[in-house]
């Protein structure tokens, strides 16, 4: 019996796929150049936007005392986990490409600027070693380390560099400003656990911090992680025509995803610690960036840490991965907070992606600004929706104030406007926009071939969308022939023309997973769903830190209620080093489990520890294997074990996304 499938906890999608690795296999139909259209589209930017304004490429290059070590990092096996070059043809003072957003070139040119800075007299960061940014502090004994990246490897490397440059003084300290795997990660590249426990290091984090990290990827984890691939890229090779960033940051590292419990919790807002002889004082944010998440002030440096409340970018209120909606309205209130608390003293902001910024009266102009982007995307969408007007029109509809728009560090990257908008529309009210024609539509296929039969059939559909193509109306191209592409999958002509338009969407999307999603999807129109190998992100600390209430959730979710309907299964589960039993009872087509609890009607009671079920949901051992080493007992009718193994699904992670 297996306890869970090689897909289980695909935790940070962000990393899920296949960097560094070839594409060539892809290359049987290659990318288009810009159309005449898209040429026009990025150049009509370059006249709206301030790019004379060379502000922020002197902050992005302020404080820099080494450069990024040159060095490919690589796993055991060879595998690539970070290449500091594969993003060298992005050269800052160098026009963008046709093929790519101007605005977002600009991004990308300031991102690439890499290296181990020094942020205010005792701070410093590395930037760009990975997703996100890794911050060391200079305290009284030691340093304090700040998001230690996504892989233990990449964060090695940063904390190397460093010490190359700064005195070796031990790490006393580590603090995860929120719950999201990039900034948690590498900790075991730059801290042993053993000091964590002995308490020579302590591990500071926002309350329901090791809930929310383990918890976010698991339940919808295979979906997200799948649709990542295209959010963040990695499919795409890195260049004028492909990946050029993410708008965060570049891309993700694909090293080993570690994970250490925090020893000390933030519980609220205003909560002080003195942190190896430095004062901290926290406010708590939950339900902005992340359920669980905290900004953060140090008295003795004026330094205002605003996590990821505050970048350089408009945020995702909704991550395109897939992810629970995040509230606005809260988010700016906390960026309100902030000012209010320590806008007065502040003299520099630093946040766990991007370039700082310097001096009181610009940091809380930034943030000012800031929050009233997100409390404008949350008031201006209510008072549409209460006008009558619906998601997609609202989503139209609705452009920032200039003084706030036109504000680079308020351009979207990451998030935009317009997919923040229907977040927002949805977190109010839901998916149903009220119109009783738009409650109960067709599926994509059974809709798609009645629009293809009314539109005289797919030939008839296609010229007509070439000609639309040829004016340059690539949104409507995409929508239409969506249609004839889930209509006549095999039909490659109708792909084709569907990638076409893709292609060229991408090269005027200013967000870069907008980007992504398009060029990603245009790419397996035309090659098909290429099955690279992906790392395994189900990592022994985040199986570990599962509580059994998840994981028993996990199991219920895999349950194939169908398949199972009509059938009745108790399961005893007894764990002999924590003490905890549970009751499994699979009736109706669910699997429910009630803590502390044994059924005296159990088919079957299975005593096991918690290793030895770790070890089955890594895959290290199986359960037949277990039972006969002894690892496993089995008080019962092993068969009912097996039958309620049968009915749990096991998940294809390669489904197809942009054909039926």
């Amino acid at each position: 019996m297996q306890l869970a499938c090689s897909l289980y906890l695909r935790l940070a999608a962000i990393i899920a796929l296949g960097l560094g690795m070839s594409l060539s296999s892809l290359a049987a139909d290659k990318p288009k150049p810009a159309t005449d259209a898209t040429k026009a589209a990025n150049s009509a930017l370059l006249k709206e936007l301030p790019f004379a304004d060379k502000t922020a490429f002197e902050q992005a290059h302020k404080g820099l005392i080494a450069p990024l070590p040159k060095a490919m990092i690589k796993g055991k096996q060879g595998n690539v986990i970070w290449n500091p070059d594969q993003y060298g043809f992005i050269k800052e003072g160098d026009a963008a490409p046709d093929t790519v957003n101007p605005s977002l070139w600009r991004q990308s040119q300031l991102i690439n600027i890499s290296g181990l800075f020094e942020v205010t007299d005792g701070i410093y960061q590395v930037r760009n070693q990975d997703l996100s940014n890794m911050t060391i502090v200079e305290g009284k004994s030691g340093i304090t380390i700040m998001d230690p990246l996504v892989s233990a490897e990449t964060a090695k490397v940063a904390l190397d560099l460093y010490y190359q440059h700064r005195p070796k003084k031990p790490v006393v300290a580590v603090i995860y400003t929120h719950s999201h795997v990039d900034h948690y990660g590498g900790v075991r590249g730059v801290v042993d656990e053993a000091d964590v426990k002995s308490g020579k290091v302590k591990i500071y984090a926002p309350v329901g911090f090791l809930e929310a990290a383990v918890a976010e990827n698991v339940m919808a984890g295979t979906a997200m992680s799948r649709r990542a691939s295209y959010m963040y890229g990695n499919l795409l090779p890195p260049d004028s025509k492909g990946q050029v960033g993410a708008g965060l940051g570049t891309t993700t590292s694909a090293g080993t995803v570690t994970l250490i419990p925090p020893t000390d919790i933030i519980k609220e807002t205003g909560e002080k610690r003195v942190i190896d002889g430095l004062n901290y004082e926290f406010l708590y944010a939950p339900g902005s960036e992340a359920p669980s998440e905290m900004l953060f002030y140090i008295k003795e440096k004026k330094a205002l840490n605003t996590a990821e409340d505050s970048t350089h970018t408009l945020h995702n209120t909704y991550s395109l991965r897939g992810a629970k909606i995040r509230d606005p309205l809260v988010w700016s209130k906390y960026l309100n907070q902030a000012l209010d608390m320590w806008g007065e003293e502040a003299e520099v902001m630093f946040a766990m992606h991007h370039w700082p910024v310097w001096g009181n009266k610009e940091l809380n102009n930034h943030i000012a600004l800031q929050r009233d982007m997100y409390r404008y995307i949350n008031d201006e969408t209510l008072r549409l929706a209460n006008q009558g007007y619906t998601m997609v029109e609202i989503a139209e509809k609705i452009e920032l104030p200039d003084a706030v728009g036109k504000h680079f560090s308020n351009r979207g990257y990451y998030g935009s406007v317009n997919h923040d908008v229907k977040a927002t529309y949805v977190l109010y009210l839901g998916w149903f926009i009220g119109n009783p024609a738009t409650l109960h539509v067709l599926t994509p296929v059974d809709a798609s071939k009645r629009y293809v039969e009314m539109m005289g059939g797919v030939d008839a559909l296609l010229k007509k969308a070439k000609a639309y193509y040829d004016k340059g109306e690539f949104r409507w191209v995409a929508q239409v022939v969506n249609h004839a592409v889930f209509a006549e999958p095999s039909n490659q002509a109708a792909k084709n023309l569907q990638a076409d338009a893709l292609e060229q969407l991408g090269y005027q999307a200013e967000s870069g997973p907008w980007r992504n999603f398009y060029l990603t999807g245009a790419q397996e129109l035309r090659n098909g769903v290429a099955k690279l190998p992906t790392p395994n992100t189900a990592s022994p600390d985040t199986i570990r830190a599962m509580d059994l209430d998840l994981f028993f959730d996990y199991l219920a979710m895999r349950l194939n209620g169908p398949k199972a309907a009509g059938k009745r299964i108790v399961i005893n589960m007894d764990f002999t080093d924590t003490g905890e039993k549970y009751k499994l009872e699979m009736v109706n087509g669910v699997l429910n489990h009630t803590p502390k609890r044994q059924g005296k009607d159990a088919d079957a009671t299975l005593q096991l520890s918690r290793e030895t079920l770790n070890n089955i949901v890594l895959q290290q051992t199986t359960m037949k294997d277990a039972i006969s080493g002894g690892k496993v007992k089995v008080n019962g009718t092993e068969a009912k074990v097996d039958e309620l193994m049968s009915y749990l699904d096991n998940f294809e992670f390669w489904f197809n996304i942009v054909t039926p």
